[in-house]
C-alpha cells in the first residue's frame, strides 16, 4: 500500500513491551530513494531523546489506529546511541547503531539496512551481496561529516520544483510504499504558481537534478506539461489505474 509520509508523522510506535514514542521524521537515501530510518521522538519516556529505527524492524502496522509495532524491547531502545536530528548522521554513528541492534549497516551500493541476530529473523537484502558488518572503529575516519545521501523528509518538504521554463510548485509530501519503503512519488503543490493550481505527482526517477543548498528540484519538463498532468487527490488512493494514467501521460517506462 502507498502511504503519505505527512500522514504517518506523529503515529505511535510500540516496542515488544510498551509504547515508546511517535514518528518524528523519516530519513531517506536520495540515491536509492528508500527510507533508511524512522526517527522516533521518545517524548515523556526518554525526555529529549530521539532514536533511529530501521523500517525493517517494523513487524506490523495498524493504519486504522495509526499504530506501528517494532521487534525491539524498550530496554534495547533506551540503551541505543543518541542522535541529534539537526546534525548529519555520520557513518560512525550508523555503525554504532548497527552494532547496538545487531544489524548490518547500510552503505552505498550494499543494499538496505537489514535485521540481524537481535530479532532472530533472516536478513532481507536489496542487492545480491551485502558487505560484512563494519564496526564503529573501522569506519571512524571514513566520513566524519555524515552521509551526503541521507536526507530528512521534513527538511526536503517545501523544496522548490523547477521546470525547464521556471518554478512550478513545491514539494509538500512524499508517497511511500509501506512494504518496500521505497519513495514512489513526490507530491507537488502548484497552487501558488498558477490560478486554479492542483497537486500532482512526480516520480523520483524523473528528477533531473537536485540542488540541496538552494532547496531546488529540477524535473526537466515544461510548466505546461506538469500543469496538465493527472491531478492527485490526497483523499483518494494511488492505485495501479492512476499510475498507468500518470506514466502514460509522461510517456515514461513503468517500474512494475
Amino acid at each position: 500500500m502507498f502511504r503519505s509520509i505527512k500522514n504517518i508523522l506523529g503515529h505511535p510506535i510500540e516496542a515488544k513491551d510498551r509504547h515508546f514514542g511517535k514518528i518524528h521524521d523519516v530519513f531517506f537515501d536520495d540515491a536509492e530513494w528508500r527510507a533508511r530510518y524512522i526517527v522516533v521522538d521518545t517524548r515523556s519516556w526518554l525526555p529529549g531523546r530521539k532514536v533511529l529505527i530501521p523500517p525493517t524492524s517494523v513487524q506490523g502496522a495498524d493504519w486504522r489506529t495509526e499504530n506501528l509495532r517494532v521487534s525491539l524491547t524498550k530496554e534495547l531502545i533506551a540503551d541505543s546511541p543518541p542522535i541529534a536530528t539537526d546534525e548529519p548522521v555520520s557513518r560512525r554513528k550508523e555503525a554504532l547503531i548497527a552494532e547496538h541492534f545487531g544489524w548490518h549497516p547500510w552503505w552505498p551500493g550494499s543494499g538496505i539496512l537489514v535485521r540481524g541476530s537481535v530479532t532472530g529473523s533472516e536478513d532481507v537484502k536489496a542487492s545480491s551481496a551485502i558487505r560484512p558488518t563494519a564496526t564503529a572503529t573501522q569506519v571512524e575516519l571514513e566520513e566524519p561529516s555524515g552521509d551526503p545521501h541521507l536526507r530528512s523528509m521534513r527538511e526536503v518538504g517545501n523544496h522548490h520544483i523547477m521546470a525547464d521554463d521556471g518554478q512550478i510548485g513545491h514539494v509538500m509530501d512524499f508517497i511511500l510504499d509501506d512494504e518496500t519503503w521505497h519513495i514512489r512519488y513526490l507530491v507537488i503543490d502548484t497552487r501558488s504558481w498558477f490560478p486554479g493550481g492542483k497537486k500532482v505527482l512526480i516520480a523520483p526517477v524523473w528528477i533531473q537534478d537536485i540542488d540541496w543548498a538552494e532547496a531546488r528540484v529540477r524535473v526537466g519538463m515544461t510548466k505546461e506539461w506538469i500543469k496538465n498532468s493527472p491531478s492527485f487527490h490526497p483523499t483518494e488512493p494511488v492505485n495501479r489505474e492512476y499510475e498507468t494514467r500518470l506514466y502514460g501521460y509522461y510517456g515514461r517506462p513503468k517500474y512494475w
